[in-house]
């Protein structure tokens, strides 16, 4: 069996596979909502890496102006049913659209066929100064979309 700790690329998008531990849950046993973002923030960056892009690197340019970060700007999360400790999700991440200095991600969290959360992510790519920048052209270019004004 072939196994990435970042998950797969899949038609259109990615795939990352979680497993849910005691330290995911709250009282009740499900899984605590504020940790739904670390699954999600999880599936984005595993998405990234697999397209080969190396955040650190990135990050890291010697002139701050050239340096690009990711920072969520808006997150829209729909909840429709919990998940429990031990429990196997798989994080789905989807590029929407990629124009300028933003990505639209639509992700889900999947327990097999059942959707458990879903998100509309805003991402604002800034650089080493924290001044809106535009997506690297070859990050636009793999992941396959954007728009007249990239």
């Amino acid at each position: 069996m072939t196994f990435s700790l970042s998950g797969r690329l899949i038609d259109g998008g990615h795939e990352l596979v979680q497993r849910v531990y005691y330290e995911d849950t709250d009282f009740s046993g499900f899984v605590y909502h504020a940790r739904y973002l670390h699954f999600f923030e999880r599936g984005r960056t595993d998405f990234i890496r697999l397209l080969g892009v190396q955040q650190g690197a990135l990050h890291g340019a010697s002139d701050p102006s050239e340096a690009v970060a990711f920072v969520v700007r808006r997150m829209e999360i729909d909840f429709r049913a919990p998940a429990r400790m031990d429990d196997v999700l798989t994080v789905v991440t989807r590029p929407a659209d990629v124009r300028g200095a933003r990505m639209l991600l639509a992700q889900e969290i999947r327990r097999e066929d059942a959707i458990l959360a879903s998100a509309k992510v805003t991402v604002a790519v800034i650089n080493g100064h924290g001044r809106a920048r535009r997506l690297p052209e070859v990050l636009a270019t793999k992941l396959g979309l954007g728009g007249e004004d990239r």
